[in-house]
């Protein structure tokens, strides 16, 4: 298998996504089923060339291939296995490649799936797929080639970034980049509703599982992506609003807005313009992260140093993408207003008013990250935008969010009754009061400890209150439909997020402290006792390995180690050490020798007590989860006819709603 080969498998691959995209677009359009029928069979061809040209990228690398440049810049013959398989995504060229590979993967899907819808509607959806996958690769092929030749073959590589030499490399990219090109399933769906003009509900509720199952994902990559920064990067953090953060950040935003505009859609046929709108910018905003991370415009831990001419051809790819969805849009547009009226108290209302504040707030981000780009484009100086900005402003606009989120289940579509949401405010805004109070006197008065205690309860009562009517108030079997128990799991994650993040950032503790053998420093109710410093060695590493003992009480806690590598090249890395916990984390991290002719041994080091910091990621999971289990929901597989299926389903699943509420 010749890097040659995987070249030429990315062109075959090129030349089959031309033909899923032009053909059944034609096809569509003439009624020719013969062309229609394209669709399939040439995605499944492009799925397999990708695949070969990964497969031979990534067996260049396990045989350390150095005359692959993308493999001698990013390993070397000390670079363990597994991580020389997350080196295949560990720079720009193999990150696109992986990127290629997934977005094949979600059309085989949807090919796989589709096989009841209409044929003139799923012919176009992924015709749709394949003109992005043609963007991709020929953007892969005429700037990124990840097989370009290095001759004379060195004898050895470069190495793999220290920071990406972890775990969380090996799972994190392949996650977010699921929930990213997830997006493209979604945006399909609209554009093909707006090109055949179907901008019923219909194609909505189709389009439901595959936007719950990349929100999902992306869920799960950017809880993945935090942890990692938390645990690899030695300063305690788990957010810093970075700009590559902020790239994943805002597709997920939207993609919340989405999901729920799209149960209004396809309950009540409302929100239609919205939900074509935000399925249009969650993919957007997936393609400006790409060009964020790949265009060489900015500079985080997390982007690729790129050619600039690779930011251009990702700058026209995305206002090609962008421009020509919002014309199609708006010459749709007057054919897509509609559906059915609803009042002030009702679920819509709230569901519309959550989806602004998620939509403002992708908003904010957007411009916090994109303005000192634009300042310095405009010759305004150096501007700089960080956690002051999003810090006081995000957690603005989430505010009616967390108060409104009990209310939602609670509310009748098209209406609500004012008896059952006092009752809940009552119950509700009672047991996070008294919980609060209690809280005030175990976290010394701190506002944002309380306010973390009274957001949980308030949205956990919320949340149990709703299961409890149910569970009263409907038939076995009727009681926690798939979709409904990923709402509640959902919301429930929510609640254990806020409290996390409040919790952890009011009562965390941090001390940068000289300490030489035998000293002792006391946080919270513990001691963290410096035992000194080893030298130790890794399979492609040296490292000064630090021993802090920690105590409670005189009974030894845990014995923590954390490291200063030094990598082959001289790229020295920290590794922090974390004892976790699920109401607290002790985090140590291992400075500089204080003075090379200091007797003593002492040594700079960074010590953390986290409280509650797991609440974060388990929150975020919890949200993951839910949208999986409501993805599962019986409702939206087809299985007849799928016009007929979707008005009698769309008509049975509003009088199901409106008898469950």
């Amino acid at each position: 298998m010749t890097p040659e080969l995987g070249q030429l498998a990315l062109i075959l691959a090129l030349l089959l996504a031309l033909a899923q995209s032009v053909l059944p677009l034609v096809g569509a359009w003439r009624g020719n089923r013969a062309l229609m029928a394209v669709a399939r069979p040439a995605a499944a061809g492009q799925a397999v060339f990708v695949a070969m040209a990964f497969g031979i990228l990534a067996w260049a690398f396990l045989r350390f291939d150095f005359s692959v440049q993308y493999v001698a810049d990013n390993s070397n013959l000390a670079l363990p296995w597994y991580y020389r398989i997350a080196a295949v995504w560990g720079a720009h060229e193999g990150s696109l490649l992986l990127w290629i590979l997934i977005l094949n993967v979600w059309t085989v899907a949807l090919a796989a799936f589709s096989q009841k819808l209409p044929e003139v509607f799923a012919s176009r959806v992924i015709a749709v797929m394949g003109l992005i996958a043609v963007g991709f690769l020929a953007f892969i092929i005429f700037t990124s080639n990840p097989f370009g030749r290095l001759l004379p073959m060195p004898g050895d590589g470069a190495d793999l970034n220290p920071v990406l030499q972890d775990p969380g490399m090996t799972f994190h990219p392949p996650m977010l980049y699921m929930g990213y090109v997830g997006f493209s399933v979604a945006f399909a769906f609209s554009i093909a509703a707006l090109l055949g003009g179907e901008l019923e509900q219909a194609w909505v509720r189709w389009a439901r599982p595959w936007t719950n199952i990349a929100w999902a994902f992306l869920t799960c990559g950017i809880v993945a992506g935090s942890w990692w920064a938390y645990a690899e990067l030695g300063w305690g953090g788990w957010w810093f609003w970075d700009p590559v953060e902020n790239a994943s950040f805002m597709p997920w935003l939207v993609g919340v807005a989405l999901i729920h505009a799209q149960a209004v859609t396809e309950k009540r046929g409302s929100l239609r313009a919205w939900t074509i709108l935000l399925s249009i910018f969650a993919f957007s905003l997936s393609l400006l992260g790409t060009f964020l991370v790949r265009s060489g415009v900015l500079t985080s831990v997390h982007a690729f140093a790129s050619d600039p001419r690779r930011g251009v051809f990702i700058l026209a790819f995305l206002t090609i993408v962008v421009g020509g969805s919002l014309l199609l849009y708006a010459l749709r547009a007057p054919k897509v207003l509609g559906g059915k009226p609803f009042r002030v108290v009702s679920r819509e209302t709230a569901l519309l008013i959550s989806n602004l504040m998620f939509a403002v707030a992708a908003a904010m981000v957007l411009l916090g990250t994109l303005f000192p780009l634009i300042g310095d484009a405009l010759n305004l100086g150096r501007i700089s935008v960080g956690p002051p900005y999003f810090g006081f402003l995000f957690p603005l606009l989430m505010l009616p969010v967390v108060l409104l989120l009990p209310f939602g289940p609670f509310l009748r579509w098209g209406k609500g009754e004012a008896p059952v949401l006092k009752q809940l405010l009552l119950r509700a805004g009672i047991a996070a009061a008294a919980c609060a109070i209690v809280a005030a006197f175990f976290v010394d008065g701190q506002p944002k400890a309380i306010a973390g205690v009274a957001a949980l309860v308030w949205l956990i009562v919320g949340v149990l209150l709703y299961a409890l009517k149910r569970w009263r108030e409907m038939p076995r079997g009727r009681r926690y439909p798939a979709e409904m128990a990923g709402m509640l799991l959902a919301h429930l994650g929510v609640g254990v997020f806020v409290a996390g993040v409040l919790l952890s950032e009011s009562l965390s503790v941090t001390r940068d402290v000289r300490m030489a053998p035998g000293e002792t420093q006391h946080i919270g109710s513990y001691d963290f006792r410096f035992d000194g410093v080893r030298h130790t060695t890794g399979p492609n590493w040296t490292a000064d390995q630090g021993v802090v003992t920690v105590t409670r009480n005189g009974s030894e806690t845990t014995v923590m180690h954390p490291q200063k590598r030094t990598y082959p090249r001289g790229q020295v890395q920290t590794e922090s050490a974390v004892d976790a916990g699920i109401t607290r984390d002790l985090y140590v991290a291992l400075g500089e020798p204080m003075d090379a002719n200091d007797i003593e041994g002492a040594w700079a080091l960074r010590l953390y007590y986290k409280p509650f910091i797991r609440w974060i990621w388990a929150g975020g999971l919890l949200m993951m989860l839910g949208g999986l289990v409501c993805a599962t929901d019986k409702r939206f597989r087809i299985k007849r006819s799928a016009r007929a299926e979707a008005g009698a389903d769309a008509a049975d699943g509003l009088q199901m709603q409106e008898t469950r509420a």
